[in-house]
């Protein structure tokens, strides 16, 4: 059977049947109220959902489970329907967002049409969004590397989902050199010290203009990228390279521990 997570529900965390029945009621709820719209930049919001659901769904009786699975195909199926468009969003982070969703849903469902659909837009996408150097469709897109981060953080969610199941996306190299790997590897310097970057200097995104003029902050071009930012990347990515557990471990306490965060330690349940 296809997970998401590496651990059962018998020895998640606890075995108190009040934090399962929260979990239970909680999940039904939005099955029952959430309206899916296609948009992956929500949908992408409800990914802590899914790694709930595939911990306590033996908590789920069989009607609970049609609901809440009924309700995940219906997202996935306008997360792809979504797709079909000529517009950036079919190739930008958004379209990271999607196959993470799309993916997370197939493998918690074991429905491998969703499984292939996540595993083989993922290569296109790495095709289309990374270039062979590493930077991204988004970076230069928007000039910030914090756009970087916020598309490579679903791909890797997804290659660790993937990996959880057999399947090496985070190695997959596309026929024009890119690669997630590579891409992770990129922004590393900008994370360490070696190099800083302005940013949004010269986006080409109306709506980061609008945000720099409405003063929100972070969003002034010529802000230095806060190294910060990357540590999601990193602490995702060091499952697959073990290389970068040092620099995630400065980037949260400037010194050297051993599971500076959560991601930490679930990393070492997955190995």
């Amino acid at each position: 059977m296809a997970r998401i997570t590496s651990v059962r529900t018998s020895v998640t965390v606890t075995s108190n049947s009040a934090y399962s029945a929260a979990a239970r009621r909680i999940i039904i709820n939005w099955a029952k109220v959430n309206q899916p719209t296609g948009t992956p930049i929500d949908d992408t919001k409800i990914e802590p959902l899914f790694v709930a659901y595939d911990l306590t769904r033996s908590a789920f009786s069989a009607s609970e489970r049609i609901t809440v699975e009924d309700w995940l195909r219906k997202m996935a199926r306008l997360e792809l329907q979504s797709a079909l468009t000529t517009s950036m969003t079919a190739r930008n982070n958004w379209n990271s967002h999607r196959l993470k969703v799309a993916g997370l849903i197939g493998f918690l469902l074991d429905d491998a049409d969703l499984i292939t659909y996540a595993v083989e837009g993922f290569k296109t996408q790495i095709e289309s969004n990374l270039r062979p150097d590493g930077s991204s469709l988004d970076l230069h897109q928007r000039d910030a590397l914090h756009y970087h981060c916020y598309d490579l953080e679903p791909l890797l969610l997804l290659a660790v989902a993937a990996r959880q199941n057999g399947i090496d996306l985070y190695h997959y190299r596309s026929p024009n050199g890119a690669s997630l790997a590579k891409s992770v590897e990129f922004l590393v310097p900008y994370c360490d010290g070696t190099r800083t970057h302005a940013e949004w200097v010269h986006t080409k995104v109306k709506f980061d203009r609008a945000r720099a003029d409405a003063g929100e902050k972070g969003f002034s071009p010529g802000s230095a990228f806060d190294p910060r930012e990357g540590r999601r990347v990193l602490e995702l990515a060091s499952l697959f390279d073990a290389g970068y557990k040092r620099l995630v471990a400065q980037l949260y306490t400037k010194g050297a521990v051993e599971y500076p965060s959560w991601q930490a330690v679930l990393n070492e349940i997955r190995k």
